[in-house]
């Protein structure tokens, strides 16, 4: 496998990524980054996990000027939590070089945004309809932006984001340099592409993978009018500790949402509609355990990484067979037993068959008690797989981490960015290795490796952070 010193990155790139563990380039990063560095536009079909993020963040921190305070590059994303995790990543590598990086997103402060953008900022990166605000504004000014990158555009298109895409790249220079990123290429992506893409080089990759082997599948035939019905009679038998229902649409996803609570459930919804706020409290009160059924859509789940789930319901089937393959890889984790069940009507048998091809079985039909040997499943990883590194140089186990709680908050002036921040600057932690932030109003909480967690709370502990002393310590139940 190629290097990345075979790459012809400069040596304070090469620098960052030893700070950072990583060893030989993904397949994305193996392919994309040759051809951005010749400064061609390309399509990169991976998916989450394979390492885009520095396969497009590594040419931008290359030809990037930190001497220049003008937004020299843009990277879009469909949501906060993805803005937050590349910019962290962005951070990392243009560290050595001392570049500037700005995350804007919704749900926090407008003003606190366009004070750093007046500050300077050579990479912003940001949520679709923050970008928008913040041109319309005046405050983010693209006239000398060389680069521009779609990250998971297939995203951006089921949020309803495309148009608005379109509005922020017409508003970029012509001569800049486009990147799209996407796990899936549907239709209206591709027709994206060729609008606003210059003769583009195609990479397509399979990400490593890695086998989901103890979950039992099963499908269960329906008509349309009774699938809330038998999704109570199925949560009811099947007694699970904790369950995701997936549904297609936000409204959907509320209606039903509605009806499991009308029954009597302990349930919560979560889709891309609610407030930041109303999610982040969802997100916290599942992860707790207090919440044993939630309902949610594809897009508003991602980043939920919980042990505890033992029932995936396919309320609805997926849209492809990848997305099936994502799904039900949220149970079944850490050596667990995980179940999941796929509700399929009549005219969507076609769809079913699909999956069954993908995944080489045929999923055995659903009933009380039913068992069935786990075949193995291959999971698209979320992450690129490569170690977490601490100050020791000890890879993190995947699978263990511990929960932290900080007692300050949003009011305190305290933000994601500058909790991880602290722990990567004081305990020497990289950034990628610190999961699920979650800032709330007096309270935040973040996960680390469980190896490095009494050290990472020791090494943070104590520091300054906006004019708030930092206390970290576990998480209580």
């Amino acid at each position: 496998m190629t290097n990345f010193s075979d790459l012809r990155l400069s040596e304070s790139s090469m620098q960052a990524l030893t700070d950072v563990g990583y060893d030989k380039p993904s397949p994305i990063q193996e392919q994309a980054i040759p051809p951005m560095l010749d400064g061609l536009d390309v399509i990169g079909q991976a998916q989450t996990g394979s390492g885009k993020t520095a396969a497009f963040g590594l040419p931008i921190v290359e030809y990037v000027d930190p001497s220049v305070a003008e937004v020299q590059a843009l990277v879009l994303t469909p949501t906060r939590e993805l803005c937050i995790q590349v910019t962290q990543a962005l951070r990392t590598y243009g560290s050595r070089k001392g570049i500037d990086v700005v995350a804007v997103f919704g749900g926090a402060p407008i003003r606190s945004q366009q004070a750093q953008l007046r500050g300077g900022g050579q990479v912003v990166v940001g949520t679709v309809g923050r970008v928008l605000d913040l041109i319309q504004r005046a405050s983010l000014i693209l006239n000398s932006c060389r680069f521009v990158v779609l990250d998971e555009a297939d995203e951006m298109l089921d949020l309803g984001f495309l148009e608005d895409v379109e509005r922020i790249l017409a508003l970029t220079p012509n001569s800049r340099q486009t990147s799209l990123f996407s796990a899936t290429m549907p239709p209206p992506i591709r027709a994206l592409a060729d609008r606003y893409l210059y003769d583009p080089v195609t990479v397509s990759v399979q990400s490593a993978t890695m086998t989901v082997d103890s979950v039992e599948q099963f499908q269960l035939p329906v008509e349309a009018k009774d699938k809330a019905d038998k999704l109570v009679d199925v949560l009811r038998a099947e007694r699970p500790d904790q369950a995701i229902v997936f549904v297609r649409t936000k409204i959907a996803t509320d209606r039903l949402y509605k009806k499991l609570r009308d029954r009597g459930l302990n349930v919560k919804a979560l889709h891309g509609d609610m407030s930041q706020g109303a999610r982040d409290g969802v997100m916290l009160g599942f992860k707790g355990g207090r919440v044993p059924i939630l309902v949610a859509t594809d897009v508003a789940a991602r980043g939920l990484d919980i042990s505890t789930v033992t029932h995936v319901v396919n309320f609805d089937v997926p849209r492809s067979p990848d997305v099936y393959v994502h799904r039900i890889g949220r149970t079944g984790r850490v050596g667990r037993a995980g179940r999941a069940i796929t509700f399929v009507e009549s005219r969507q048998r076609r769809e079913l068959v699909a999956i069954e091809e993908h995944i080489g079985i045929t999923v055995s039909p659903w009933a009380q008690g039913a068992r069935v040997a786990p075949a193995p499943v291959e999971e698209r990883p979320r992450r690129h797989s490569k170690p977490s590194v601490s100050t020791n140089g000890a890879q993190a186990d995947e699978a263990a981490f511990a929960r932290l709680m900080a007692g300050a908050g949003s009011a305190d002036g305290l933000r994601v960015a500058d909790l991880v921040g602290a722990v990567t600057r004081e305990a020497g932690v990289d950034g990628e290795a610190v999961r699920d932030v979650l800032v709330l109003e007096r309270f935040a909480f973040l996960s680390v490796p469980e190896a490095d967690a009494a050290r990472i709370a020791d090494a943070v502990s104590g520091a300054q952070v906006s004019g708030v002393t930092l206390k970290l310590e576990r998480a209580r139940a």
